[in-house]
């Protein structure tokens, strides 16, 4: 059996994401910035903030268990 990594995502359809990682520069609220060295999304369940993947690779900050996507946070390999 061959895995499809596409399988429930077709590349003309359109989908709710959140932006994980962003190659500009990002304030945080005590003065410093973060930046990666790439872009990166996290898709999302249609009308949910739950993820449609099963894992999330790379860096993830922590802002974003502060906005509310607790599930993401606990899916990532490392959080900053």
């Amino acid at each position: 059996m061959v895995a499809s990594p596409r399988k429930g995502v077709k590349k003309k359809d359109v989908h709710q994401a959140v932006v994980v990682r962003t190659r500009s520069a990002y304030r945080r609220i005590d003065g410093s910035y973060i930046r990666f060295d790439d872009n990166a999304v996290v898709l999302l369940e249609k009308g949910k903030l739950d993820p449609k993947a099963g894992r999330v690779f790379g860096p993830i900050p922590r802002e974003l268990a502060e906005k509310g996507f607790q599930k993401i946070i606990s899916l990532a390999q490392e959080v900053i």
